[in-house]
């Protein structure tokens, strides 16, 4: 049971903070530049992969499709822990892959982020250790 909740409570960090992150994307003004002709700049000029979008256009779509990625995350492992908890934690793959994202959004906070998407992710990867390794205590004789 500590393992589920620990699990979900892992899970469910990366969830808020990616419907948070979405919902700034689109409403509000928390990840607009601080200088509106940073923003007017981007808006005009295209990468150089194509002329079909700009800047601005990919960072909202880099900014969402993150976000969508954080809320997968948390609703496919909240939805194993608590209703395939034995697939979950028996799945060498799965935890893997699990700790893997985690550690690897640890690392990107770190380097391009700030203090509370680090402090969160920190966390809920601390929180998955956890239910991995009381998971594992359980199911060893």
């Amino acid at each position: 049971m500590a393992a589920k909740i620990l699990m979900v409570l892992s899970a469910g960090i990366v969830f808020t903070l990616g419907a948070i992150h979405l919902v700034y994307t689109f409403w509000g003004t928390n990840l607009m530049p601080r200088d509106p002709a940073l923003q007017i700049s981007m808006s005009q000029i295209s990468p150089l992969i194509t002329k079909e979008t700009t800047m601005w256009k990919c960072s909202i779509g880099f900014n969402s499709s993150h976000s969508m990625g954080l809320v997968l995350f948390g609703l496919v492992f909240s939805y194993l822990a608590l209703a395939h908890d034995r697939i979950l934690f028996q799945s060498p793959f799965l935890l893997a892959v699990g700790f893997a994202t985690l550690a690897g959004y640890v690392v990107l906070s770190k380097l391009y982020f700030f203090r509370a998407p680090l402090a969160g992710i920190s966390i809920s990867l601390a929180c998955y250790a956890a239910s991995v390794v009381v998971a594992q205590m359980v199911l060893v004789p």
